[in-house]
């Protein structure tokens, strides 16, 4: 079970620094693999964190919306020509912090203790670390 959260982070993350790699495949297919990507992830959810239907619906919503509004947001730096991976990890972090806060409104105390035990809470802790270090050069450059 940490396996399927890990793989999900690792992917929301990986899709910054692999976006070049998708460039050749149609925007067709990119919409598909989406598709099905975010599916898997519902009903992986479903099973491992024993959704209620309404559950099941907002957790669909919450996926869709915002891995379409990161895939917008990535396609938008790869069509400015951005190198900088830093910004992509940036972007990345900033959709999976929404979806992290999102859950969280949406399952009880027992299913959010393991999403959390299921790998959320260490990718959380990585965003944090990564986000303090931003902050701590922006400070230091003022």
């Amino acid at each position: 079970m940490k396996k399927i959260l890990f793989s999900a982070i690792c992917l929301l993350i990986s899709l910054g620094t692999a976006f070049a790699q998708q460039q050749q495949m149609s925007p067709e297919e990119k919409a598909k693999k989406l598709d099905e990507f975010i599916q898997q992830q519902v009903d992986k959810f479903e099973k491992t964190l024993e959704l209620e239907d309404w559950q099941t619906f907002y957790a669909d919503s919450i996926l869709n919306h915002d891995y379409r509004a990161l895939q917008a947001e990535l396609d938008g730096l790869q069509d400015a020509k951005v190198a900088n991976n830093d910004l992509y990890v940036q972007v990345s972090d900033k959709w999976a912090e929404q979806m992290y806060n999102s859950f969280r409104k949406i399952l009880d105390d027992d299913q959010w203790n393991r999403y959390l035990k299921q790998g959320a809470a260490r990718d959380k802790k990585a965003r944090d670390k990564r986000k303090a270090k931003i902050d701590e050069a922006n400070a230091k450059l003022q």
